[in-house]
């Protein structure tokens, strides 16, 4: 496990961010195990209650950016929960956590239009997690970032390493049409200041391993089982449902 420490200014926020960033930032470190559920040691920030308001901090449902534009993003943007994921190609719980867990949720809650996914590239292993982040982020230009993202975690990707030949051949598996832009954006500025914003974002919020999560401002801490992710998001679902009925 790796962490990593920002190059930006720490910023302001309010009070309740600042207290589930330090749960976050803290928890993260001894959570991105996975655990089942009531097993000893689990981390508070992962045990989700079914109490809509348990655990949620409202500022933190800002992160969602919920743009109909964004190629990182999956699920409507009107969807009444949004799962952020901050995370990082090279991180293997991360990998447990996009074969296993990712595909029940789209499966059961984005293809219904209860949630949207919303990725970050938070690099924290070094110069080929930061390579494999901007080579996602190009896919995603040409409309094939969850089919790079899932050839990219496939079973026994990362210990094949993310160098230049083998992302432009990660890139081709994922069926990214133009090679030479792909090459071209991936190693743009523009590529790299989105990466930087996604990470930043993860910084101040406190996230310090991967995988880490926010679920409508419920911060979660590392690939926990699938039912921690579904209690999650049936409260959060139920929330929305309640404001919307008042």
């Amino acid at each position: 496990m790796s962490t990593s420490t920002s190059k930006s200014k720490p910023i302001l926020i309010v009070a309740g961010v600042a207290v589930a960033a330090a749960l976050l930032g803290v928890v993260s470190y001894t959570a991105t195990k996975p655990s089942s559920p009531g097993a000893a040691g689990s981390s508070s920030v992962a045990e989700v209650s079914a109490d809509p308001s348990a655990g949620v901090y409202a500022e933190l449902e800002a992160y969602a950016r919920r743009d109909p534009a964004d190629k990182l993003a999956l699920g409507r943007a009107d969807a009444p929960v949004v799962l952020i994921e901050y995370a990082d190609f090279k991180c293997g719980y991360c990998g447990k956590f996009a074969r296993d867990t990712e595909p029940a949720l789209v499966n059961k809650y984005v293809d219904k239009g209860i949630l949207r996914i919303e990725w970050r590239n938070f690099p924290i292993f070094g110069e080929e997690s930061e390579a494999v982040a901007r080579a996602s982020w190009a896919a995603g230009q040409q409309g094939r970032f969850w089919e790079f993202h899932r050839a990219a975690y496939a079973e026994g990707a990362k210990e094949k390493g993310f160098g230049e030949e083998r992302l432009a051949a990660l890139a081709k598996e994922a069926g990214v049409p133009d090679a030479a832009r792909f090459a071209k954006d991936r190693d743009s500025e523009a590529a790299r200041e989105a990466v930087r914003k996604d990470q930043e974002q993860g910084y101040q919020l406190g996230a310090s391993s991967t995988p880490s999560f926010l679920v409508n401002g419920r911060p979660i801490a590392g690939a926990q089982p699938l039912e921690t992710f579904t209690e999650a998001v049936e409260a959060a679902a139920k929330a929305a449902r309640d404001e919307a009925g008042r």
